[in-house]
């Protein structure tokens, strides 16, 4: 189904889609277009809430600068109903059950396969980039490392701490996107992510006091940080507009 909503007074095509995978299969997405129909791509990686309306307005407000922006489904293999509404009762106890059972070198295949696509779609100009909060900054941030994405944005990636090898591996621009007050995350992985990055002029660690996990969801708000989430945001787009211009 195709649909138009207004972004940043620009006219946003979303619709739905699926990417052919390798091993046959066939991933959802949720795609974004700008009004010019084409642009830099894209690829944003869900929270442990699924592929859900935060996540799709996240996708429109990307091709809002002028990405094209597709967000696959990475619960796909666990069945239906997996994109949960994050004010709902039990709703965190549900996303960790499912984050639980999601196979997640075979996610960062898939997320990696839907790079490519987005390489190869002509209005991208064969330029992608990753982004992604939470679950999906730890997707993101595995791409980046074992992939060869444009620029790469990573809010608060879960399990980061168990994966400092892969720092070093990324070679594009990155940005990360931290809470001072993550109950999830180490509080001193900031600093140690900066010591890997030590010289590196295109890479970026922010650190957001007072804000703790998953601040930028403003449907949670049991987790959002409003003022985190808007210096975030004009980080990352500054960030964006710098290293992967649309």
């Amino acid at each position: 189904m195709r649909q138009t909503t207004t972004i940043f007074s620009m006219t946003i095509t979303r619709r739905a889609e699926r990417v052919q995978l390798p091993d046959g299969g066939e991933v959802p997405v949720f795609a974004a277009i700008p009004e010019r129909g084409s642009g830099p791509g894209l690829l944003l990686f869900q929270e442990i809430f699924g592929l859900n309306e935060h996540i799709k307005h996240r996708a429109e407000r990307l091709a809002g600068l002028g990405y094209v922006t597709l967000a696959p489904d990475l619960y796909w293999r666990l069945g239906p109903d997996t994109a949960i509404d994050e004010a709902a009762d039990g709703a965190l106890e549900k996303a960790f059950r499912l984050a639980q059972r999601l196979d997640m070198p075979r996610a960062v295949e898939d997320g990696r396969a839907v790079l490519d696509h987005l390489r190869r779609l002509p209005g991208t100009g064969g330029r992608a980039g990753v982004f992604g909060y939470c679950l999906g900054g730890m997707l993101a941030y595995q791409v980046a490392a074992l992939s060869d994405p444009d620029t790469a944005v990573l809010y608060y990636p879960s399990g980061m701490q168990n994966r400092l090898d892969l720092v070093e591996r990324i070679r594009c621009p990155v940005l990360f996107e931290f809470g001072g007050a993550d109950e999830y995350l180490p509080g001193d992985l900031p600093d140690q992510v900066r010591k890997l990055l030590a010289g590196r002029k295109d890479a970026e660690v922010r650190v957001h006091p007072g804000a703790g996990h998953a601040f930028d969801n403003e449907r949670s708000p049991r987790f959002h940080h409003a003022g985190a989430a808007a210096a975030a945001w004009a980080q990352a787009r500054d960030f964006l507009a710098r290293t992967l211009p649309a």
